[in-house]
C-alpha cells in the first residue's frame, strides 16, 4: 500500500471542521488511483477518509452522513471529473457488522459537490438491497429502482446519453442489466466516483471497493432493447424490479391473489411472481391467437379476456379463455374491436370499435352475447376506457376539449365530465380498487398527441380533492400500463419501462394469421 497517500489523506481529513453544508475538498498532492480527490458532501459530523491500495487497485472508504436521499445528501465521495458516456464498475464489500441496515456504498455520477445536486448512483445497502437511485434536478426529490438481486458480486453504473442503468454480475462475472433506468441530464463536465454513507449522522461506516474500473465501452444497451417489468409502492414511490429481458414486454396486470403479474410478449400471455422469478407461458392457443397489449382478468378471477391482433388482416377481435389457459372463444363483437375491461359485476364488457372513422367509439355489450351499445363517439385520439370499481362511472381519455384529457361518464354514456384540465396530453386512466385514486400517463414534455415510445410521467390523482403528484418518470408508451394495473390492495402499481428503445419506435412483429375459434 502507498503509505504516502494514506498519510496525506488522513492528515487532510483532520483539517475538516464538523457541520456545515456543501462540499469540503482538500487540495490533492497526487491522484488517488483513478480519481482526483475526495470530499465530504453535505453536512457530516465526522470527516470521511480514503485509503488506496495500489497493488490491489482497491479503495477503503469511511464515511458518515445521515443519508443520500430526499432533497439533500451527506456522505464521503472519492471523485474525478468526466464528460460523456461511461461505465463505472467495482466489487463492493461493506465492512463491519451492525450499524444501520441502509448504510450505503455507491457508484455515483453527480452534477456538482453541492448537497442537493442532481445525481445517479448504484447503491449497495447494508442488508444487501441494491438500487439505482437518482435526483433528476438540483433540489428535486430522490427516487429509486430496487433490483430483485440481493448482494451482487460486482456492480456497474452506466451512463448512455441521459439514461443511467444498473448492471449486476454474480459469481459467473457476467453482467446483466438489473432493470429500469433513470434519466438525469448531465452535460459538460460532471463528477464520477465512489461514495459511502453511514445512514446515521453519529456513526462512521466503511466499505472496500475492489477492481475498480472506468470505461467508455458501454454494455449492449446501446445496441439492444430491454423491457423492465416493475412495481411501484404508492406511499413511498419506491420502484421494484420484477423481471427484465432483452425483448418487448407490455401491459401487466395482477392476479386476484396479488401474487403474480400477467403480461404479453411476442403474442403470448405470460405469468411471473411479483417478487421475481422465471415467467411461464399461459396457453392462449398461440399461434392461432396472437395476444396484443389489451387483456384483463374477470372480477371473479376465472376468465382472461384478450385482444388478438393480425397485422396481415389489420383487425382486432376479442377472445376469452380460462385464466389457467385453454382454447380461446371469440366474442361476437364486430371487428375491429379492442378490449378495454369488465364491468364490476362481470356481466358486461367494455371495448373500442371501429377504424377511427364514423363508427369509432366506446362500446359495451353483455358477456353472454347480444347487441353492442355505443356509449361515446371516438375523437381521433381516444385510446382507453375503464369502469370505476363501484360501477358508477366509465373513465376514458379524449381530446374533445382540444387536448388529450381524462374524462368520465355514467355507464349509459350520459353526463360526460372532464377530470383533468392541464392540457398535458393525459391518457390511460386506471382507478384504484378502493376507488380513491386514479393513475394516468403524461408525455414529457407535455404534448397534445402521445408518442408511441417516449419519456413519460406516471401521475396519480386523489379523486376526493383532485390533487396530482408524479409517482415516477420513465421511458414508456401506451403499453406501459394499457390494462388495469393496480394491486388488489390498492398499495402498488405494475407497469413496464423501456431501456435502449429509441423514441417513436414501434415494434413490428411477424404475426401469424389467427384461427377463428367459436
Amino acid at each position: 500500500m502507498d503509505r504516502r497517500i494514506v498519510r496525506r489523506l488522513m492528515c487532510g481529513c483532520l483539517l475538516l471542521a464538523a457541520g456545515g453544508g456543501g462540499a469540503r475538498a482538500q487540495a490533492a498532492a497526487e491522484p488517488i488511483g483513478l480519481f482526483s480527490d475526495h470530499s465530504d458532501v453535505g453536512t457530516v459530523l465526522h470527516p470521511g477518509s480514503v485509503a488506496y491500495d495500489t497493488a490491489r487497485r482497491s479503495y477503503t472508504i469511511s464515511g458518515s452522513g445521515e443519508n443520500v436521499w430526499a432533497e439533500a445528501d451527506a456522505f464521503q465521495f472519492v471523485w474525478k471529473k468526466m464528460e460523456g458516456d461511461f461505465t463505472l464498475t467495482a466489487d463492493i464489500s461493506i465492512l463491519g457488522q451492525g450499524g444501520d441496515p441502509h448504510k450505503k456504498a455507491m457508484l455515483m455520477a453527480r452534477r456538482s459537490l453541492d448537497a442537493d445536486s442532481a445525481y445517479a448512483d448504484v447503491a449497495l445497502h447494508g442488508v444487501g438491497l441494491t438500487s439505482l437511485q437518482a435526483r433528476d434536478a438540483k433540489g428535486a426529490d430522490t427516487h429509486e429502482i430496487q433490483s430483485n438481486i440481493s448482494a451482487p458480486k460486482r456492480l456497474r453504473l452506466q451512463k448512455y446519453h441521459d439514461e443511467f442503468t444498473m448492471w449486476l454480475a454474480g459469481e459467473d462475472g457476467q453482467f446483466r442489466m438489473a432493470g429500469g433506468s433513470m434519466r438525469v441530464p448531465l452535460t459538460g463536465a460532471f463528477y464520477v466516483g465512489l461514495g459511502v454513507c453511514s445512514h446515521n449522522k453519529d456513526a462512521m461506516e466503511s466499505a472496500k471497493f475492489r477492481n475498480v474500473a472506468i470505461g467508455t465501452e458501454l454494455s449492449d444497451l446501446s445496441a439492444r432493447e430491454y423491457t423492465t417489468l416493475e412495481t411501484i409502492t404508492i406511499a413511498s414511490t419506491d420502484r421494484r424490479v420484477t423481471y427484465v429481458a432483452p425483448s418487448r414486454m407490455e401491459s401487466p396486470n395482477w392476479t386476484p391473489d396479488g401474487a403474480s403479474l400477467l403480461f404479453n410478449r411476442e403474442g403470448r400471455i405470460e405469468s411471473v411472481p411479483v417478487e421475481g422469478g422465471q415467467p411461464r407461458v399461459i396457453n392462449t392457443g398461440y399461434p392461432g391467437v396472437y395476444a396484443k397489449a389489451f387483456h384483463s382478468i374477470s372480477p371473479d378471477g376465472t376468465t382472461l379476456a384478450i385482444s388478438h391482433f393480425s397485422r396481415d388482416h389489420r383487425d382486432e377481435a376479442i377472445y376469452m379463455l380460462p385464466l389457467a389457459g385453454g382454447a380461446p372463444r371469440r366474442v361476437d363483437a364486430r371487428v375491429p374491436s379492442i378490449w378495454q375491461g369488465w364491468s364490476p359485476d362481470g356481466k358486461s364488457i367494455l371495448f373500442l370499435m371501429g377504424e377511427h372513422g364514423a363508427d369509432y367509439g366506446i362500446y359495451t355489450m353483455p358477456v353472454a352475447g347480444g347487441e353492442e351499445t355505443r356509449l361515446a363517439d371516438g375523437p381521433p385520439h381516444q385510446i382507453s376506457a375503464e369502469y370505476s370499481p363501484d360501477g358508477k362511472y366509465i373513465y376514458f381519455d379524449s381530446d374533445r376539449s382540444g387536448a388529450l384529457e381524462i374524462w368520465r361518464m355514467r355507464p349509459d354514456g350520459s353526463q360526460p365530465e372532464q377530470v383533468t384540465r392541464d392540457a398535458a396530453g393525459n391518457y390511460c386512466p386506471h382507478i384504484s380498487p378502493d376507488g380513491r385514486m386514479m393513475v394516468f400517463l403524461t408525455p414529457q414534455p407535455r404534448a397534445r398527441d402521445f408518442p408511441l415510445v417516449g419519456e413519460f410521467a406516471l401521475r396519480l390523482m386523489t379523486l376526493a380533492n383532485g390533487q396530482v403528484r408524479v409517482l415516477a418518470k420513465l421511458k414508456g408508451g401506451q403499453a406501459t400500463m394499457a390494462n388495469p394495473s393496480w394491486s388488489p390492495d390498492s398499495r402498488r402499481l405494475a407497469f413496464v419501462s423501456y431501456q435502449g428503445i429509441r423514441a417513436g419506435k414501434e415494434p413490428q412483429p411477424e404475426v401469424p394469421v389467427p384461427a377463428v375459434v367459436k
